[in-house]
């Protein structure tokens, strides 16, 4: 007779075009969570969430109202006491297609050309939370799984989770587990595994600067009052010197400084200079000079303007001046950074620097907590172990640019930790037009992740 986990793993291979279809029907989902207007795709991706947890047997499985968009919660307990309980956290939403005459397949149609398969959320991370399913269902059709389960699958993420703080806060009992699998992250290239043991945070802003009552004939009234657009371009320029250092005061009095053993870590990654060049299409490289672009973009923290709208922005001259001006910006932040502390120092220095003659109104839209997990753990190692049983290398630990912000909750409320893996690779074009996800590799993970539950039960 095979053993467990044997017939997981068959099972689960044996079944890879049906898992392929369900992906392919979670991806037809338009479940935008910016967009108001999508509102009902939102429930229709929550509710095919539970239709699933719901066949394969799982108990208490319910939509929950966050307050924002629907979370999926399930559990199953059966392994006992005894045994490691594991929260598998995941989200249904995803960004909106714009812009959608870029993209060569419908953005809201799973299409597969050869070995990659096309659509918005295929990587991020509908196509990990369908191979973190059908990794439990393999293992159920196997026999008893040898951990506790429980899921949390949230519909906002995309738009910085909003809801989540309190939300956690107020349900820690549901949510208590041993440890966290997070499948959000991502991989450094098909042919090596890869843990994230460090996930950096972030605040997100708007910034309004309002002057004169109306739009103004800029030959007529300028340089009689001040042009709010001006003004906001003076300050959020201020808030950065020419070498990437953020000026205001007290932003890196928490910084956590890197050890000089992550340093070495980070030298033997492929992210090198040349990578980050290649990638991005620029000319050449910016920032701390005393620190590799991979450390700038991944254990350092910065600020950045994302959208600037003000005055006339059509075809030809206007020659106006703008009654307003907003700006989007935003902080990534490292470990020990707070988000709502840097909230405050922003806020302080644009009281300190804005000119008096203007009005102005700052929001925080979103905000995240950094967070650093345990290399040593069991759990981290018992996935190590089941990566390199699937690649047949040992994987790399990194540390990520990006922010999920249910990591630092769950760690900083529950004491949860959480296990950062998934098999996005850097060119699936997160966020962008023709978003994709490589299947060979998402069948690993598949494989790794039935490993991983065995490698646990072993533990």
């Amino acid at each position: 007779m095979s053993d467990p986990r044997s017939t997981a793993l068959k099972y689960s291979q044996d079944n890879r075009a049906r898992t392929l279809e369900e992906l392919k029907e979670l991806v037809a989902i338009p479940s935008v969570s910016a967009d108001p207007a999508f509102k009902p795709d939102i429930q229709r991706g929550a509710e095919w969430v539970v239709a699933k947890l719901t066949s394969l047997g799982f108990q208490n499985v319910q939509i929950l109202d966050t307050g924002g968009h629907p979370m999926v919660y399930a559990d199953l307990m059966a392994a006992g006491e005894g045994a490691p309980t594991m929260l598998i956290y995941g989200h249904y939403d995803v960004q909106p297609a714009d812009p959608v005459e870029l993209w060569d397949t419908p953005p809201f149609e799973g299409v597969q050309k050869g070995e990659l398969l096309y659509g918005r959320g295929a990587s991020d991370m509908k196509g990990q939370v369908v191979a973190s399913i059908a990794a439990v269902e393999a293992a159920l059709h196997a026999g008893s799984v040898p951990v506790n389960i429980k899921w949390m699958i949230e519909g906002e993420e995309e738009t910085g989770s909003p809801s989540m703080a309190d939300f956690i806060k107020k349900h820690a009992k549901l949510f208590a587990a041993d440890f966290a699998l997070n499948p959000d992250a991502g991989m450094l290239s098909a042919t090596q595994p890869t843990i994230t043991y460090g996930l950096r945070g972030m605040s997100y802003f708007e910034l309004h600067v309002s002057g004169p009552a109306l739009d103004l004939h800029s030959g007529f009234f300028g340089g009689t009052v001040r042009n709010p657009a001006n003004e906001l371009a003076r300050v959020l320029g201020g808030m950065q010197d020419v070498d990437g250092r953020v000026t205001v005061p007290g932003f890196y009095d928490k910084v956590r400084e890197l050890t000089e053993e992550e340093r070495a870590d980070f030298r033997r990654l492929p992210q090198n200079d040349a990578f980050y060049l290649e990638q991005t299409g620029a000319k050449s490289l910016w920032g701390e000079s005393d620190f590799s672009a991979y450390e700038r973009a991944t254990a350092r923290p910065t600020l950045d303007i994302n959208g600037v709208l003000s005055g006339y922005t059509g075809e030809g001259p206007k020659t106006v001046l703008p009654a307003k001006a907003m700006a989007k910006f935003s902080c990534r932040l490292v470990p020990d950074q707070d988000p709502f502390e840097i909230e405050a120092l922003v806020r302080k220095y644009i009281e300190d620097h804005i000119h008096p003659s203007v009005t102005w109104e700052l929001k925080l839209l979103s905000d995240a907590i950094p967070s650093i997990s345990e290399r040593d753990s069991a759990a981290v190692q018992a996935m190590a172990k089941a990566q390199e049983t699937v690649w047949g290398v040992k994987p790399i630990f990194r540390r990520e640019g990006g922010s999920v912000p249910v990591v630092g909750h769950l760690q900083g409320q529950l004491g949860i930790e959480s296990i950062n893996v998934g098999s996005g690779l850097p060119d699936d074009q997160l966020h962008s037009p023709n978003e994709h996800l490589h299947l060979p590799t998402w069948e690993k993970e598949i494989d790794a992740f039935i490993h991983f539950i065995y490698n646990l039960g072993e533990g």
